[in-house]
């Protein structure tokens, strides 16, 4: 039986009485609308952006910078010796290793990610305003660490909208909660349309992301028809931000079912390219899976995608109070994937303009309280981040902290910092994107924050 087009279907209501005559003529109408436009909010910039897009990898549970990315060898040396009673120092079980024509030092968690980092400038003076896993978490992504507050992800949908009508600017692959939960990616007091969506890895990243209707023409009808009654009913209700942003979220679901399939199918990728990222065929479940799906979200127009390693759950996160020696199991999972994730982006010729952004809540002590504990505790007084391409400087490192890890040495680099810099390289003025609420103008860095331009070529 043929499938009947779309014309018909609409004559065919028409014919029935179940149109009136101004939604037959707008939908009779050749360039039907296919869900929201390309732009949000107006996307100028004040100054030429060197990213496009950021890939933001978050590493739950607070990574410890002694065992990972800060060689510190005379911690190594006072290793399971009194500093005073009740603390001991506490040195790496991990060698370190230089790597690259810069020679940085990484330890042997991270051999991959030692191989491509002349693409990596290393922040070893990174400070956080919290020093508990919740107000830490929300520090980094929101910039405050103690009332709600958008996510960074959500300022940059707000102020450069998306490039592609049918995904959402601000995607967030996570197979579980963090610190924070949902906080993470939230919207807060922005509009609605700018909040996370989130992926959940697996066999169904999206839920309901396959079409009901029974053609894609069909659907096209229905959203028409079901678009034209939605703007109806918002001119009688002029300046409802929050009707427009549950509107426009069904236009984005709409439009995810003709887009998101495309994203999610792996079928389309080489075997080559499988393998660089260390994923098998049909494997949803890893980190793997979450980098080469972030590098096909932002092919495709996403704005901010956010990579979230590990839950709030002890077991499978980077938390070590009592097992640092889980981070032979924790560093295997996204070693690789990230590595691999630089290869594609630059072989793409996609790291120009694609900011690649490593961090955490904060690090871990270089002190135990007695010798031959197997863990750390929090320390947000310094830790370790790293930033590549679109206009870093690779090869570098920037900042460091005491003899000890214990203390910024010099450098400071906080978390608003980070974020000022962050959106600087997407052509965003920090200061001068604000959102008016409760009857003030609220930005992501608050009155703080500076862009670090040492680390910018």
């Amino acid at each position: 039986m043929k499938t009947p087009s779309r014309r018909s279907m609409i004559r065919s209501l028409a014919g029935s009485g179940m149109l009136l005559p101004g939604l037959l003529s707008e939908l009779m109408a050749d360039t039907p609308r296919t869900g929201r436009t390309a732009s949000q909010t107006p996307a100028t910039t004040p100054f030429t952006p060197k990213a496009k897009r950021v890939i933001f990898l978050f590493m739950t549970g607070g990574v410890s910078h002694v065992d990972t990315f800060d060689p510190r060898p005379v911690l190594n040396a006072r290793h399971d010796t009194e500093r005073r009673p009740g603390s001991f120092y506490k040195g790496t079980g991990w060698k370190y290793r230089p790597y690259g024509e810069s020679g940085t030092e990484v330890s042997d968690l991270f051999p991959y990610i030692g191989g491509v980092i002349d693409d990596i400038c290393m922040i070893r003076s990174m400070t956080n305003i919290n020093g508990d896993h919740f107000g830490a978490t929300i520090g980094i992504h929101t910039g405050s660490a103690t009332f709600n507050r958008p996510s960074m992800g959500s300022w940059v949908s707000y102020g450069l909208g998306t490039e592609n009508a049918n995904l959402p600017a601000f995607m967030v692959v996570s197979p579980g909660l963090p610190y924070a939960g949902g906080q993470v990616w939230g919207s807060d007091f922005l509009p609605a349309m700018h909040q996370g969506t989130r992926v959940i890895p697996g066999p169904e990243p999206i839920a309901n992301m396959h079409r009901r209707a029974r053609t894609s023409g069909l659907q096209r009808t229905e959203l028409d028809m079901l678009n034209y009654f939605n703007q109806q009913h918002l001119k009688e209700r002029d300046g409802d931000s929050q009707l427009t942003a549950r509107i426009k979220s069904f236009e984005t679901a709409a439009g995810m079912q003709l887009a998101a399939p495309d994203v999610f199918d792996l079928h389309q990728e080489s075997k080559s390219t499988l393998n660089l990222y260390g994923l098998e065929p049909g494997d949803t479940s890893g980190f793997a899976w979450q980098c080469l799906v972030a590098r096909r979200m932002a092919e495709r127009g996403v704005r901010f995608v956010e990579l979230i390693d590990g839950d709030s759950s002890v077991d499978r996160n980077w938390d070590a109070h009592a097992e640092l020696t889980k981070y032979d199991r924790l560093a295997r999972n996204v070693d690789q994937p990230i590595a691999a994730l630089l290869k594609d982006l630059k072989a793409r010729g996609m790291l120009d303009d694609t900011l690649v952004v490593f961090t955490t809540e904060f690090g871990r002590g270089p002190f135990v309280q007695s010798p031959g504990t197997d863990g750390r505790g929090h320390h947000s007084r310094v830790y370790t981040s790293w930033l590549a391409g679109a206009g870093i400087k690779g090869g570098m490192v920037f900042g460091s902290s005491d003899e000890l890890g214990d203390h910024v040495a010099e450098n400071e680099v906080n978390v608003h910092d980070l974020q000022a810099t962050i959106l600087h390289q997407l052509g965003i003025d920090h200061e001068r994107l604000t959102y008016r609420h409760a009857g003030r103008d609220f930005r992501l860095t608050d009155v703080h924050g500076r862009v670090v331009h040492e680390i910018l070529s």
